[in-house]
């Protein structure tokens, strides 16, 4: 098993220990250009990509590791680079379909799935090389926390199917890549998130619905984003540890 840290939010470079892995996990951590966003996240999206295609060509399944969902973006240009062509199962308790017209908040993380299925993409699918997957092989699972553009957007049948953790339904054909965004678990039941976001499922009730996926045999990569605050004290960091290990093995 291939385990690949990205101690990266955004564009910004975290400890090491923001997101605690196994020993022997590898960690992409590139030279980023001094130029806008978008090319620092191209640059660090890019060479995530390259650490998966390799990982998937010598037979292995990866699972990514950061600290937030826009590195989903290398995952998948990764698992294109190695010759597949995956479907794609989102667990996030948001949306991020906005655009950067709807956005208020100006977040990028808010529209990692949206540009994943080709939304900007002069910004981020052309210069990666990433293939829109389209919203028709896309499973937005557990969202709860939506804007208003979000939910006109999801209303109106353009955007991806939307599911809950507990009834996952029909999932997208063919090989899949697996995403899922830790904010997707109850906020009371995981504390410390960046954006918190109340009745959602249990840890085990997402954990299970993982490994539902993960059963099908047609996960080619797993992609967990942790947007959390630094660990308060050891014991949280220990059961940051515990819970990533568990996720990814």
């Amino acid at each position: 098993m291939t385990i690949i840290g990205v101690p990266y939010h955004q564009d910004e470079r975290l400890a090491d220990d923001h997101v605690p892995l196994p020993a022997g996990a590898a960690r992409v951590d590139p030279v980023l250009p001094a130029g806008a966003v978008w090319e620092r996240l191209t640059a660090l999206h890019g060479a995530v990509a390259e650490r998966v295609a390799t990982a998937i060509r010598a037979g292995d399944v990866p699972t990514v590791v950061s600290g937030d969902c826009l590195v989903a973006l290398g995952t998948l240009a990764g698992v294109q680079r190695a010759g597949i062509d995956p479907g794609l199962v989102w667990f996030d308790a948001h949306g991020d379909v906005h655009t950067l017209d709807t956005t208020t908040s100006g977040y990028l993380g808010g529209l990692a799935l949206r540009l994943a299925s080709g939304a900007h993409d002069d910004l981020v699918a052309g210069p990666l090389g990433l293939r829109p997957v389209p919203v028709e092989r896309t499973v937005l699972v557990g969202a709860r926390d939506l804007d208003p553009a979000e939910v006109a957007y999801l209303d109106s049948g353009a955007g991806p199917a939307l599911r809950a953790v507990d009834d996952l339904g029909e999932l997208p054909d063919g090989p899949l890549v697996l995403h899922v965004d830790l904010d997707v678990i109850d906020a009371g039941d995981l504390p410390g998130l960046l954006f918190p976001a109340p009745g959602g499922p249990s840890t085990s009730d997402v954990r299970a619905a993982m490994g539902r996926i993960l059963a099908t045999g047609r996960v080619v990569a797993l992609d967990i984003a942790c947007p959390w605050h630094p660990a308060p004290s050891a014991g949280a960091q220990a059961a940051r540890t515990e819970l990533l290990a568990s996720l990814a093995s």
